[in-house]
């Protein structure tokens, strides 16, 4: 398999009385349920471009076989917020590897899911280029210290979230990397 050249980011929420119909509706809203979705850990490959959703999804045919890093969460809790969130840590130098995160998560908002995916992704980033950093420190003194670096260029979330159906369906989101030609 060669390496993604490029790679989008969709989201998308679905709800039904089957969890499974409920995921499919999710993959419906994020435009994606006419491939066979092949997940793939957390390397963002070098020299990746990120492009539109729009532009990413006219290189993608029915049953491709296509590549992925996603989030997802379920619930048929009524009202219970769930959120799934991707987050990305793109280096300085196109030559070397970044770091995808996913999360999943009960209770918090998108901000605060999509925050806490940024910075796991740039976290990870960053223990690997060696920048020195506390972890205890606050997400906002990290980011700084990271981009301050000089070595991370560039940090990103895409969350989805959504609360569970007032009568108890299914209720899915989802959060993806989409890796395209």
């Amino acid at each position: 398999m060669d390496v993604p050249t490029k790679l989008f980011l969709t989201k998308g929420v679905g709800v039904h009385k089957d969890r499974l119909a409920s995921f499919e509706l999710a993959l419906r809203n994020a435009g994606i349920e006419k491939c066979n979705l092949v997940y793939v850990s957390s390397i963002l490959p070098p020299n990746v471009k990120m492009v539109s959703r729009e532009e990413g999804m006219k290189s993608l045919k029915p049953g491709q076989i296509t590549y992925c890093v996603m989030a997802r969460n379920e619930t048929n809790e009524p009202n219970r917020l769930i959120s799934s969130a991707i987050g990305i840590a793109v280096p300085k130098d196109n030559d070397q590897y970044g770091y995808i995160s996913e999360h999943h998560s009960y209770g918090e908002t998108a901000k605060k899911a999509g925050e806490y995916a940024e910075d796991l992704a740039a976290t990870m980033l960053a223990s690997t280029l060696g920048i020195e950093f506390d972890p205890d420190k606050a997400w906002e003194e990290r980011e700084q210290i990271y981009k301050a670096s000089g070595h991370i260029f560039k940090t990103t979330n895409n969350v989805q979230s959504a609360e569970g159906n007032k009568d108890g369906l299914w209720t899915t989101t989802i959060s993806v990397v989409v890796f395209c030609e």
